[in-house]
């Protein structure tokens, strides 16, 4: 098997920032943010969509982008807070949990304003950003952001490309001219990147090289990294990173020896989502999460 990073896996939960009709108020996202940190979860996430159009069969359709039978959990009139907004809410009621997106459609927003909004919620939260992204299947929402559908991965590369820029060096010369962009997160380096893909997709594998410290698997991937994992790690290795270094995503299995078999394989991080937690309370899945990690 293969192994991974030598520090314990940790644990997320998937926020409920949407809603099939409006819920009149949102407080409940918060504060489960909150019962969140006091359970010990390591991390919460929330998802985005600026805009929707009425096709959603392409979120099922892995040729549009899409995970194989995968179903909106809204219709297009389904009710979506922008995730960056939400996380910095969620910041000024927490002080240790992590604040991060799986995925942002990181390239219906420009990329100067991307870095100067992640960089602020960075520094404001204290260094607790993860700033996970992937390229979309709805073309309803490029058009009407204005942006290309068919262009959406190169698009992509160059919006990280310059965002890590920003958030790196003094002054970025542009063909524009010098620019100057300040505060820089509070993390050093910048803000972590989690790329979200498969690893069947060379495209994919040499953005989680270039840019990511994060891997989060989609379509048959997320269903099983596993092999997806060794992929990554390959194309790490072949572009001189350290393989090791990669985090990576995944549901929490029901099965502790098919938890102990990932953590072994090179998962990080566990996710749960809101909806699926059977009854129990976060304390108790956390209490059994970190029961299962350390036996392991």
């Amino acid at each position: 098997m293969i192994s991974g990073p030598t520090s314990p896996p940790q644990l997320s939960v998937h926020l409920l920032n949407f809603a099939a009709e409006d819920p009149g108020s949102w407080e409940h996202l918060i504060e489960r943010a909150v019962e969140a940190e006091a359970a010990g979860v390591d991390r919460v996430v929330v998802s985005d969509h600026v805009a929707f159009g009425e096709d959603l069969d392409a979120y099922g359709d892995p040729r549009a982008g899409g995970s194989e039978g995968a179903r909106q959990p809204t219709g297009p009139d389904g009710c979506w807070l922008e995730p960056l907004t939400v996380l910095a809410a969620v910041s000024t009621r927490t002080s240790r949990v992590r604040l991060g997106t799986s995925v942002l459609l990181a390239t219906l927003r420009t990329p100067v304003v991307l870095a100067k909004s992640v960089a602020t919620l960075d520094a404001l939260s204290g260094g607790r950003v993860d700033l996970g992204v992937g390229v979309g299947w709805q073309r309803a929402e490029h058009d009407a952001a204005g942006r290309s559908f068919e262009r959406r991965g190169e698009e992509l590369d160059a919006c990280l490309a310059l965002v890590q820029r920003l958030w790196r060096e003094p002054v970025v010369h542009l063909p524009s001219g010098p620019v100057h962009q300040m505060p820089k997160p509070k993390q050093p380096g910048g803000v972590p990147i989690w790329v979200s893909g498969r690893s069947t997709n060379r495209r994919v594998r040499e953005r989680v090289a270039r840019f990511g410290s994060g891997w989060i698997p989609w379509g048959d991937d997320a269903r099983d990294p596993r092999a997806g994992i060794a992929a990554m790690r390959a194309a790490m290795a072949a572009a001189g990173r350290d393989e090791d270094a990669l985090a990576v995503t995944t549901s929490l299995p029901e099965d502790p020896a098919e938890l102990t078999d990932l953590v072994a394989a090179g998962v990080t991080d566990f996710r749960v989502g809101a909806r699926n937690l059977d009854g129990a309370s976060l304390d108790e899945v956390v209490a059994r999460f970190r029961e299962l990690t350390s036996a392991g």
